[in-house]
């Protein structure tokens, strides 16, 4: 896994388990080798999940405390951070190849949730300021208790609620209100069904799950608004790219996390149809699973260049 993140993530050279047992003790009861003699956790097992990735933020991001309810969604650190690491690289197009540093550089984030990971990873990596969006009153409050637990967090990270729960953007932006990136990790499932079928599935696989096990945990969490969405990710993602039309002059590049291929052709075609005039696809790779971060810009080149002059030269 670790050959295939991006260059510059810190968790390309493995996990390095004495380390993250030294940032957080609690983690050495899920430690053990396996049948290589290499140490390792159950990644079947959401306790020792929630652990190493409280080790991770904790050594690698300066978060010493990091907890999540029961049930949330509990991402995975260094799949996280290959992300931000790839959206750093879309705005160092728009900067002549740097990459844009600092509290200047503000970054929304679409379905922050409880554990609030990529605006944690973002501003260790790069010292952006971000907004993180939810509409589960639950996960921001959970998300304000790890900032307000961490001094070094205030200030970086505002929480909004999104009102409306069957909007994705609209009614988020205030007034005058300018961003840089969106980030957004769509739901994946079309139904609360799908989602457990697939997390039977998954169990099935690791060789976890009987026939008596009628609803079965995922071992990175989800509550049902982060793992399913009626039409599931094509149609989250389409209801996004509608919204950010509306608000094209108002952020340089929107961005979603696409994790099924066949739907890659439909949400193309979603943002010629919303007018976009740049796109990308940049492909992530951790070990097996492939996942793809598609980006839409309705600015020109010129207005990419008078963007970066007034957004990130001057405030320097």
């Amino acid at each position: 896994m670790a050959d295939t993140l991006h260059p510059r993530n810190r968790h390309r050279g493995g996990l390095d388990f004495p380390l993250l047992v030294a940032a957080l003790p609690a983690l050495a009861a899920h430690v053990a080798k396996n049948e290589w003699g290499n140490e390792t956790i159950d990644f079947a097992d959401p306790a020792a999940v929630k652990l190493l990735n409280a080790a991770l933020l904790k050594q690698y991001y300066g978060v010493a405390n990091w907890s999540l309810p029961d049930g949330a969604l509990c991402p995975s650190v260094p799949g996280r951070a290959d992300l931000i690491h790839c959206a750093a690289d879309l705005l160092a197009a728009s900067n002549g190849g740097a990459v844009p540093r600092g509290p200047h550089v503000r970054i929304l984030d679409i379905g922050v949730g409880a554990n609030a990971v990529y605006p944690l990873i973002g501003r260790a990596e790069y010292g952006w300021r971000f907004l993180g969006t939810d509409i589960d009153p639950a996960a921001l409050a959970c998300a304000k208790r790890i900032i307000d637990s961490n001094p070094a967090l205030r200030g970086s990270i505002e929480l909004r609620l999104q009102p409306a729960p069957a909007n994705v953007l609209a009614g988020v932006f205030r007034t005058g209100e300018l961003f840089d990136l969106t980030l957004c990790n769509p739901p994946f499932h079309a139904s609360a069904e799908e989602a457990e079928e697939g997390a039977r599935r998954k169990w099935q696989k690791l060789g976890k799950a009987g026939p008596a096990q009628a609803r079965p945990k995922l071992n990175f969490g989800g509550l049902g608004h982060e793992l399913w969405y009626p039409g599931g990710e094509l149609a989250f993602v389409r209801t996004l790219v509608a919204e950010s039309a509306p608000l094209a002059a108002r952020c340089l590049w929107f961005t979603s996390l696409v994790s099924k291929s066949k739907n890659l052709a439909a949400i193309h075609a979603a943002v010629r149809q919303a007018g976009a005039v740049a796109t990308q696809t940049i492909e992530m790779k951790q070990g097996q699973k492939t996942s793809r971060l598609v980006a839409w810009s309705f600015l020109a080149a010129p207005q990419h260049a008078s963007w970066r002059a007034a957004r990130w030269v001057a405030a320097i």
